[in-house]
């Protein structure tokens, strides 16, 4: 593999003589050596494309893993309905918190490259290692794991190489994740007016390559999965995540980055610090007084000034010159424990800014999550044959997927363009995320509504419940449908809004704080679950989500959370009606700053 050399100086890069003829970039971007990016020879949509079907392959592995591991969870490994499903939420959720991990050490350290490519190898590592263990351990005897044929008994010692091996997936997975969105992003120039569509459009394209590489594991995958033919399925997962792997390795030649701005914890740190060493200073009502004089070192790694807000005034401490200071920095000493720029200041700000919309979106996630576990349970109990064709009913997913494609369409060519002639703008992000929550209370109530009508055709004393009501599974159509059409206004929104919103040196955060939204909210589905368990469990009624569904209410769940979801939105609308976008100075300005410095 070429060295990957992004740690090149300002002054090397000056030095670099590049014909007249080949124009670089405007954002700071840089080639595999450390040399400014080409503009012709590098990113755009030849490096997009790539990451996009990288990104398709590696969402086919990790689904064809996911979206069936209930049922595994169930059938192979014996564990009762509400206990699968909270682990599967846990799983879940462990996936993205992993994320943080991600994001963490490639702002800081090893940049986005090389972070994709050392979590994608870990990913392959844990299919690989779920397959050996499914295959001499679990799925005994061979072809058992489908609806008729339970699997035996497993020991401590298999159960543990299981979830040693979900989790090494879930690692790789959630470390990888929110770095290969930024990384796709990085490849369009948003200084540039061409490639500043580009980059809105990938991220739509993204969510769409990822639905889509999902298509294939809810239904084929699931369909083999269904039937007990699990080693199969994940051999195929790994087979799919290597060639994603091989693929990602191929565009190296192409591929623009940028360096680590450094470890964001400590200058959050040093923003905090030096704002409580200073709480006693006064500051003016204006940004006039504060310690802004670093434009140079910021034009040096391809960040941006981000301007003073007011708000949060305390912070602001932070970036006062006393005049101690001031005559250590007349010496060309600044100590960053002690004086900070306004540039770090409003880093810090813009963290406590999105914080309340992130947290808004957890709720969402409650409801998304459903899909993975009490959706398909809700499936399971109902009529699943068209003649004597059985249809896994973890394939109805694959009406979310296909929701998904179509309302991208339908956004970008018909929402959006209509919204603009009408209103001569384009709907922001925030209201976006905000018709997700809409949507997603719709599909809380179609599917309460449906587990109605489900309940007065079943036969509440079948002791093997799949199949037990006579209402079609067609009937979920509609609850995939609408789960479908949040997303892309909740998740592509989200996308978009915090990778905009987040600091130059933040911005793999922006994007793991969408997946952090989605492991929260399977954390709060598994409390919600347990909670609501043992309130409505008592001697004569087993709960709400018993083992035989037929003998529950999980219309009631489905309603709670719509009524919870109908509350959150009430707050995310305060939420964003208080938010301020963050302001960034332009390339040329700081530039221009920094030369006559």
């Amino acid at each position: 593999m070429p060295c990957l050399n992004i740690s090149k100086s300002t002054t090397e890069m000056k030095k670099t003589v590049m014909p007249e003829k080949e124009a670089c970039t405007l954002d700071g971007a840089v080639d595999r050596h450390g040399c400014p990016a080409i503009r012709d020879k590098t990113g755009t949509w030849v490096a997009g494309i790539l990451i996009l079907v990288n990104q398709g392959l590696a969402t086919l592995a990790f689904f064809g893993v996911g979206v069936n591991l209930v049922l595994f969870l169930t059938r192979v490994l014996g564990q009762d309905n509400a206990a699968a499903a909270n682990n599967v939420s846990k799983w879940t959720g462990t996936v993205y918190i992993f994320s943080l991990l991600g994001a963490f050490l490639s702002d800081s350290y090893w940049g986005r490259f090389k972070t994709c490519a050392i979590f994608q190898a870990i990913f392959v590592l844990g299919l690989a290692s779920l397959s050996i263990t499914s295959y001499i351990f679990l799925v005994r005897p061979k072809g058992c794991g489908d609806e008729h044929t339970p699997c035996n008994a497993h020991s401590s010692f298999h159960i543990a190489l299981f979830y040693l091996s979900v989790y090494l997936v879930a690692l790789g997975n959630g470390g990888y994740q929110p770095n290969i969105a930024t990384f796709g992003a990085d490849q369009f120039d948003e200084e540039d007016a061409k490639e500043g569509i580009s980059k809105i459009a990938f991220f739509s394209y993204f969510y769409l390559a990822l639905n889509l590489g999902s298509l294939f594991s809810n239904t084929i995958l699931g369909y083999f999965e269904d039937e007990g033919m699990w080693v199969l399925g994940f051999w195929a997962s790994t087979a799919s995540a290597a060639m994603a792997l091989i693929l990602f390795l191929c565009g190296i030649p192409r591929y623009r980055h940028f360096t680590p701005k450094g470890n964001p914890l400590s200058r959050v740190s040093q923003v905090v610090v030096a704002a409580i060493r200073k709480w006693k200073v006064q500051i003016m009502n204006d940004s006039e007084g504060l310690f802004d004089d670093d434009e140079k070192e910021l034009v040096g790694n391809g960040a941006r000034k981000i301007l003073h807000t007011n708000g949060f005034k305390f912070l602001d401490k932070a970036a006062v010159v006393t005049s101690a200071e001031m005559e250590r920095f007349d010496g060309g000493d600044r100590n960053p424990w002690r004086l900070c720029t306004v540039t770090q200041v409003e880093e810090v700000k813009c963290i406590i800014r999105l914080l309340p919309i992130w947290l808004c979106t957890i709720l969402y996630s409650v409801v998304f999550t459903q899909m993975a576990s009490l959706f398909v349970e809700q499936g399971a109990a109902m009529r699943t044959n068209i003649s004597s064709f059985h249809i896994p009913p973890a394939s109805m997913s694959s009406f979310d997927i296909l929701s998904v494609a179509a309302f991208i369409f339908i956004y970008r060519r018909i929402i959006d363009p209509t919204f603009v002639r009408l209103t001569k703008t384009s709907l922001t992000e925030l209201q976006r995320m905000g018709i997700g929550l809409v949507i997603a209370v719709c599909a809380m109530i179609f599917a309460g509504t449906v587990e109605i009508f489900r309940l007065k055709y079943a036969n509440k004393d079948c002791r093997h419940c799949d199949d037990s009501s006579s209402l079609s599974i067609f009937w979920q159509i509609p609850q995939y449908v609408l789960i479908g059409a949040s997303e892309v206004f909740m998740y592509v929104g989200q996308l978009e809004f915090f990778n905009s919103q987040a600091p130059d040196g933040l911005k793999s955060f922006g994007s793991a704080l969408c997946m952090t939204s989605i492991s929260f909210g399977n954390y709060v589905s598994s409390l919600l679950v347990t909670i609501v368990m043992k309130i409505s469990t008592t001697d004569n009624m087993p709960g709400w989500i018993p083992g035989n569904l037929n003998r529950g209410h999980l219309d009631r769940f489905f309603f709670l959370l719509a009524a919870l979801t109908a509350a959150d939105l009430a707050v995310y609308i305060l939420c964003a009606k208080w938010y301020k976008y963050i302001k960034f100075e332009s390339r040329d300005a700081a530039a221009a700053a920094a030369s006559a410095v």
